[in-house]
């Protein structure tokens, strides 16, 4: 019978990948070390929490992490150390996802003599022994997504202060006379929203693993045209809460993330609340609205939009839940 291979006799494997970024090394360091950030910066980065932190500037966090990699949506939890100072952070996957057996690496920002800052992304990983092609699928999802976000660090960085201008978050609530279930559940299955929802025209959903849902969604715009967008969301039924992250956005827009909230008021009722996270694209802003259109123009026409469709879905969402509590 063949030994079997242990932790400690599969390869462990160590990619480095750089990027040189026209912006101050604390400005870089910050957008990387702002976890809260990363769902609007990086590409593949669908939602971050933060489970456990240290108190002061430095030392640690424990995070769970969901990101996508290759097709797949894939949520794991790390340990990371940040060092200001150094500016350099740690990282260390706690809880891991198959095909990987263990994975870390360090974020390195330095200031170079032009002024400009070097950015280093360092990976290390061990494959499990037991799946296909594990080396080389960890091997591609690394190299896609370590470019994808050195390249995104890049381009937010270098936005400097206009990104004030681009970067803007809104929300729009209701008040329902009904049970958070209710409305969570409203949103939760948004397969019966082309029934449920005068603006879906047609909306796919999949559910490989439980409250981590892919939709591919037309919307119907007031004159009639429709418009496509993917988005990642994870369901959190426990706390009534689902974020989303749109993977295809409208041409107007580089970012797009959002979240559900429903929250108890304590006196029989409940407020639903509809979160949306917004950057815009510069250009697309020039592609989609014509050369003449300014920032402030695109702030109040995505608000607008967005606003309209998640304020009737609050409305929907509302009437069905009183209803069943009137049916009750």
């Amino acid at each position: 019978m063949a030994p079997t291979a242990t932790s400690e006799t599969r390869a462990l494997h160590v990619t480095e990948h750089s990027i040189t970024v026209a912006a101050s090394p604390a400005a870089v360091y910050a957008l990387v070390a702002d976890v809260a950030e990363w769902p609007q910066v990086f590409g593949p980065t669908v939602h971050v929490e933060v489970l456990e932190e240290a108190p002061d500037d430095g030392g640690e966090q424990l995070l769970r992490i969901w990101a996508i990699a290759g097709d797949k949506v894939r949520t794991w939890t790390s340990r990371r150390v940040l060092d200001p100072a150094a500016r350099t952070i740690t990282f260390r996957q706690v809880v891991t996802a198959p095909p990987v057996e263990s994975m870390g690496g360090e974020w390195r920002v330095q200031e170079l003599e032009d002024g400009t800052t070097r950015v280093t992304l360092l990976h290390d990983y061990r494959a499990v022994d037991d799946a296909p092609d594990a080396e080389a699928l960890i091997e591609q999802a690394v190299d896609r997504n370590s470019r994808a976000e050195l390249l995104a660090l890049k381009n937010t960085a270098e936005q400097g202060g206009a990104r004030e201008e681009l970067h803007f978050t809104f929300s729009d609530s209701e008040t329902v006379f009904g049970a958070a279930g209710d409305v969570f559940a409203f949103l939760d299955r948004a397969d019966l929203w082309p029934q449920r929802l005068p603006h879906v025209a047609r909306l796919d959903l999949s559910e490989d693993e439980q409250g981590i849902q892919q939709m591919d969604m037309d919307t119907r715009s007031p004159d009639g045209s429709t418009h496509n967008t993917t988005s990642v969301r994870v369901c959190f039924e426990d706390r009534k809460v689902i974020v989303y992250k749109q993977l295809r956005v409208p041409v107007a827009m580089s970012g797009h993330t959002g979240r559900w909230v429903i929250e108890s008021l304590g006196d029989g009722t409940v407020r639903a609340t509809s979160w949306h996270t917004v950057t815009l694209d510069p250009a697309g802003v020039r592609t989609a609205l014509g050369p003449g259109a300014t920032l402030a123009d695109a702030r109040a026409l995505v608000r607008k939009a967005l606003g309209t469709n998640s304020s009737t879905t609050l409305r929907h969402a509302k009437k069905f839940a009183e209803e069943v509590r009137a049916e009750a």
